[in-house]
C-alpha cells in the first residue's frame, strides 16, 4: 500500500526549514529536497524523526 497523495502534499522535513519531501515508493523512503535527509516509511507510516534520518548535513561533516 502506498502513501496517500494528499498526505504527501502536506508532509515536510521536520528540520527548521520544513522543505518538501520526495517519496520513493520502491525504497519506502522520503527524502528532503533541501537537506537531503532520508526518512523511512515503516508499515505505511512516515518516520519523520531527525534522530532516525539517514544522510543530511551531519553526514557530510
Amino acid at each position: 500500500m502506498a502513501l496517500d497523495p494528499q498526505l504527501l502534499e502536506i508532509l515536510a522535513c521536520p528540520d527548521t526549514h520544513h522543505a518538501p519531501l520526495d517519496y520513493d515508493a520502491q525504497a519506502q523512503t522520503l527524502t528532503c529536497t533541501e537537506c537531503g535527509r532520508t526518512f523511512e516509511v515503516r508499515d505505511d507510516v512516515p518516520v519523520l524523526l531527525l534522530d532516525e534520518a539517514r544522510g543530511g548535513p551531519e553526514a557530510q561533516r
